[in-house]
């Protein structure tokens, strides 16, 4: 298919197909943040079942991205991400129905699988059809509008968590991807597949996805069993061992699922790492701070999720404007400024004690919630852009993969380290706190077990009554505290983020042929 006008039939199609899909992906994540406090006491989840129920999905999504894109470039980009949508579908549904937490997180596995497919054939699709002049204001339109109904979905997700319905947030799925299926069948043609294409690259794929297994399972082992635990440090050794294997055999493949000349180009290189530290940030942040607001600051849920709606209008009037104007005047700026902004953001919504809740909010959550979207509203669209742009056309998909990759790698990490330091955090500034108190061995070690739930730690009975409101006090003083870290961490990452793109990317980003082929 030649490239179109944004503003004809066929762009307009292209782009509300690639709005719905995506769109179907991220509200699931971001209603399902709201609802984990619903989810944990329906399903008894510990607090490390409720980092799986985020990475199962997530460690699938990045392990097997990457496949997804090449396999759209190379069999047909609309066919690849229709059978990506009905995956989805599938395990979305199985989700809802699920009776334990441990079949959750089996089929979250079988979404993750589904997203893969999919999701790198939304803007692969958008990169390839709309004309380039336009390509930033398409990007920047699928941007605001994903983004409205992602930081919508925690709206969504709280009213139905609130209302006994987390199963919803599954549920809801369904009808958007039959949509999404019917406009793509009938309204988006297959783009041509080169006759020569070529073959898979399929031991890449079994590497990275079981390094990131590993690595990630891992992470998630060190809050129960501790760093001296073999199953711990040997699945993190284990992990790394494979992705540096994994990146010798792309280095030796005529074929590789990840072509590493792409990244001899200086701007692909710093839009990824980029990209890599400020979702990193931005994924361990809005974990946590859900978790706060709901456990500790007396928010209820639908409460929390509308805590976010600063961050969503500002990406919904915003974004695409934001898109136009990195076209018009370059994206350098754009993309130096807007990471240090969500940094920022992150480390004000850091520095938040022990509030009187929803009442308060205009003077504790807001300013940073406000500033974070800021950020985030600048860095989008340019981002996304200037990724695709980086590369040529027939690398699209590969290109978005990788991107898409880096995105859910990063938020895989997030979730699963700052998951780790948040109990180590958490239980290590407990423990002393109990040295002084009228319990016996049996009754701290009751209390210290609970730390595995974080902010739904919850007091053992049998206490007395004086007792049992210290140790709550204790709880939320010190899961506070643990926030505070781990939000001063992500800001930090979005810091980083900030000089990666001062670093590497150029005052303009020039289309050579040198850069649009990563030549060698």
């Amino acid at each position: 298919m030649s490239t179109v006008s944004l503003r004809s039939t066929a762009g307009r199609w292209v782009v509300t197909s690639s709005i719905l899909a995506s769109a179907m992906a991220f509200i699931d994540g971001t209603a399902l943040n709201v609802a984990l406090p619903s989810l944990q006491r329906s399903l008894h989840a510990s607090g490390t079942d409720l980092f799986w129920v985020l990475n199962a999905y997530m460690l699938m999504l990045a392990a097997l991205i990457l496949l997804g894109g090449t396999l759209g470039d190379r069999l047909g980009r609309r066919r690849i991400f229709m059978i990506g949508i009905l995956i989805f579908i599938a395990g979305s549904a199985a989700c809802g129905l699920s009776g334990t937490v441990t079949m959750l997180i089996i089929y979250r596995m079988i979404q993750g699988i589904g997203g893969a497919l999919m999701i790198p054939g939304s803007l692969s699709l958008i990169s390839s059809a709309i004309d380039e002049a336009e390509r930033g204001k398409a990007i920047g339109t699928w941007s605001s509008v994903t983004t409205l109904v992602t930081i919508g979905g925690p709206v969504l997700g709280g009213a139905l968590a609130d209302a006994g319905l987390w199963r919803y947030i599954f549920f809801i799925n369904i009808p958007i991807g039959v949509i999404t299926l019917l406009c793509l069948w009938w309204k988006v043609p297959e783009q041509e597949v080169p006759a020569d294409v070529p073959a898979q690259d399929y031991p890449g794929a079994v590497l990275i996805v079981c390094g990131l297994a590993l690595l990630t399972f891992g992470f998630l082992r060190v809050p129960v069993s501790g760093f001296s635990s073999l199953t711990a440090y040997g699945s993190i050794i284990v992990g790394g061992t494979l992705l540096i294997a994994f990146v010798i055999t792309e280095q030796r493949s005529k074929h590789p699922m990840l072509p590493l000349y792409l990244f001899n180009n200086r701007t692909f290189t710093g839009t990824n790492l980029l990209t890599f530290f400020l979702y990193a940030g931005l994924s361990g942040s809005m974990v946590f701070l859900s978790l706060n607001m709901v456990q500790v600051q007396g928010y209820s849920q639908l409460e929390s999720g509308l805590s976010f709606l600063p961050f969503t209008l500002l990406m919904v009037f915003l974004a695409r404007l934001a898109g136009t104007l990195a076209d018009k005047y370059g994206p350098r700026w754009f993309l130096i400024i807007g990471p240090f902004l969500a940094g920022t953001g992150m480390v004000l919504l850091s520095l938040v004690q022990q509030t009187n809740g929803p009442s308060t909010y205009w003077t504790t959550f807001f300013p940073g919630i406000f500033v974070l979207g800021i950020g985030m509203t600048i860095t989008v669209a340019p981002l996304t852009a200037t990724v695709m742009g980086c590369v040529g056309s027939q690398l699209a998909g590969t290109a978005s993969g990788v991107n898409n990759a880096i995105t859910r790698i990063a938020g895989v990490f997030a979730v699963a380290v700052f998951g780790a330091l948040a109990v180590l955090f958490f239980s290590g500034s407990i423990q002393p706190s109990l040295q002084d108190m009228p319990l016996t061995a049996a009754q701290k070690a009751a209390i210290m077990a609970q730390t595995a739930n974080l902010g739904n730690a919850a007091v053992p009975e049998g206490l007395p009554l004086n007792l049992q409101t210290q140790i709550i006090h204790i709880y939320h003083q010190h899961f506070i505290q643990t926030y505070g870290k781990i939000m001063a961490m992500c800001g930090l990452l979005g810091w980083l983020g900030s000089i990666m793109a001062f670093i590497f990317v150029r005052p303009t980003v020039t289309k050579d042929k040198h850069q649009n082929t990563g030549n060698r």
